[in-house]
C-alpha cells in the first residue's frame, strides 16, 4: 500500500518543479522590461505607433548620414529606416529587444544596413551621427538635451517624438498629441 504513496510524492515533486522553473523563467524573461523602472530616469518600451513612425520618416526623407535611434526598443524605427536605405543604429538597453530587434533586421533583409547594440545611451559616443532620433518620456528629454548640445555636431538633424527638447525651438513639426514629431538641427553655437 506504500506504493500508491510514493507515486503521488513524485508527481508532487514534478508539479513543484515545473511551477518553480516556469515562475523563474518568467521572472527572469520580464525582468529587462521592468529594470528601467530602477533607474535615475526612467524609460520605458512603449512601442511607436504607426502615425507616430510615419512622421519620423517624413523628417529622413532626404536624410544623409547615419541614423541613430536612442531606445530603439524592438527596432521599428531602425529598421523602417534601413528601408529608405540608409545607415541605421538602434541603442537600447533591454537586451530582449537587441535580440529581437537583430532577428528582425535578419528576417527583412536589411541587417547590412540596421544595427543592433545593448548600450545605456548616456555611455555612449553620439559624434558619428547625422540622424537622431528619440522616443523619450519629458524628464528624459531635459537629461538628454545636455548630452545632445555637447556631442552632436552643427547641422545634426534631431527628431523628437512624444516629448519636445526644451528650451529648443523646433524647425518644423508634425502630427498631434501623442503622434507629435518634433525636427530640430542643431545650430552652429554647439562646438562638441
Amino acid at each position: 500500500m506504500q506504493e500508491p504513496a510514493s507515486k503521488g510524492a513524485s508527481a508532487g515533486k514534478i508539479i513543484a518543479g515545473v511551477l518553480g522553473t516556469s515562475a523563474c523563467a518568467m521572472i527572469a524573461l520580464s525582468l529587462p522590461f521592468v529594470a528601467p523602472g530602477f533607474r535615475r530616469v526612467c524609460l520605458p518600451f512603449v512601442p511607436c505607433s504607426e502615425t507616430q513612425l510615419s512622421n519620423v520618416l517624413q523628417f529622413l526623407r532626404g536624410a544623409r548620414g547615419p541614423v541613430v535611434d536612442l531606445g530603439s526598443g524592438n527596432g521599428k524605427i531602425v529598421l523602417a529606416a534601413a528601408k529608405q536605405g540608409l545607415r541605421a543604429e538602434g541603442l537600447e538597453l533591454n537586451s530582449v529587444l537587441v535580440w529581437w530587434s537583430r532577428v528582425q533586421a535578419l528576417r527583412s533583409g536589411l541587417w547590412s544596413l540596421a544595427s543592433f547594440h545593448r548600450k545605456d545611451i548616456f555611455k555612449a559616443s553620439l559624434s558619428k551621427y547625422n540622424n537622431v532620433v528619440v522616443f523619450g518620456a519629458e524628464d528624459f528629454m531635459g537629461v538628454l538635451k545636455d548630452k545632445l548640445e555637447k556631442e552632436l555636431a552643427p547641422q545634426t538633424q534631431v527628431i523628437a517624438c512624444r516629448f519636445p527638447v526644451p528650451s529648443w525651438s523646433p524647425i518644423d513639426t508634425i502630427g498631434t498629441g501623442i503622434d507629435t514629431v518634433w525636427l530640430y538641427r542643431i545650430p552652429e553655437s554647439y562646438r562638441p
